[in-house]
């Protein structure tokens, strides 16, 4: 009869060393995989609730500026780009040190445009104007501005190109109610807020000026209903 051979030792250790390694590299898999979600619960949702798009003639070196108040009387413009839950994204000053780097090198950006992001809302009343800052020449500026609803699906809640006439000149485009997801009171009644921002307070004062009448506007086409 044959002798039953037995495994050399060296063989069952490479064995149990094999089978270890396999148990801490699924273990590891293991771990990873619980780990993961807790990191991505910790990221930024740059996901925005409302978008409002201001933008004028490309090249043109006017300057003109955004102002957004919301509910609570925060206002949002260029020399305070976050308030509430509203952000200037850029503010546009024409032509005046408007590049891009592309490739290492500086361009001219021939766009002229400004936008403001929300990153909630609030229920009441939000008010959007249009400032010419910097006028360099007589003619009147067209300056499209469009207001946008982004969810729960997009909704056009204004857009519409208003003129600007010189230096200073203040235009209410828009001003609308929010009351959970419906939009109402959409008018263009006029109403400055540089000069809130300006004296520092938040009154209820409208004033005459900027647009040359208020009205209602068609929520289907966000232009002003004529009287």
């Amino acid at each position: 009869m044959f002798e039953e051979e037995h495994e050399p030792d060296f063989e069952i250790f490479s064995a149990l060393l094999f089978n270890a390694l396999k148990a801490i590299t699924f273990m590891f898999f293991i771990s990873f995989a619980m780990i993961n979600p807790a990191a991505d619960e910790g990221k930024i949702d740059p996901k925005a609730e409302m978008m409002i798009t201001v933008t004028w003639p490309d090249k043109n070196p006017d300057d003109v500026d955004t102002y957004v108040m919301d509910p609570a009387g925060s206002i949002v413009w260029y020399n305070q780009r976050e308030a509430g839950l509203m952000h200037l994204e850029r503010d546009d000053r024409g032509m005046f040190k408007d590049v891009i780097l592309l490739n290492n090198e500086e361009i001219e950006n021939p766009l002229n445009q400004e936008t403001v992001a929300f990153r909630g809302l609030q229920d009441g009343e939000y008010i959007v104007n249009i400032v010419h800052y910097i006028a360099n020449g007589s003619a009147a500026l067209p300056v499209e501005v469009k207001v946008e609803k982004l969810n729960p699906s997009v909704q056009v809640i204004f857009y519409q190109t208003l003129e600007l006439r010189g230096t200073g000149d203040e235009v209410t485009a828009v001003r609308f109610t929010l009351a959970g997801n419906e939009v109402e009171n959409v008018t263009n009644t006029p109403r400055s807020l540089v000069e809130l921002t300006r004296s520092g307070r938040k009154g209820t004062g409208d004033r005459p000026g900027g647009n040359d009448q208020g009205g209602r506007i068609d929520a289907t086409t966000g232009r002003v209903i004529e009287r």
